[in-house]
């Protein structure tokens, strides 16, 4: 499974699980990591300009780890409401 974060002026980080591999909070945790690591390389000045991040409500997002993390490093979530799948950015890209 691959997982790709973005913004308006492209890839920021192509994470990938792999095959047999399942997502969990801990998982997440550690991807965000990366995504924070590739942003503070990739997008100077945007961790100190705020992060918002749009993700749905799977389980790994929305654990009390993934959201503690959030918490900690002050990232803003953009709601996603539930069974909406037509807000996934990736539709219209």
């Amino acid at each position: 499974m691959a997982t790709v974060f973005w913004d308006a002026k492209g890839v920021i980080l192509l994470d990938s699980l792999p095959q047999g591999q399942c997502i969990n909070a801990a998982r997440y945790c550690s991807t965000l990591d990366r995504l924070k690591e590739a942003i503070r390389r990739k997008r100077p000045g945007l961790l100190r300009r705020g992060v918002v991040l749009q993700h749905d409500n799977a389980t790994p997002h929305s654990a009390n780890l993934t959201q503690q993390w959030l918490q900690r490093c002050g990232w803003e979530i953009l709601p996603h409401p539930a069974h909406s799948p037509d807000l996934a950015p990736s539709d219209f890209h």
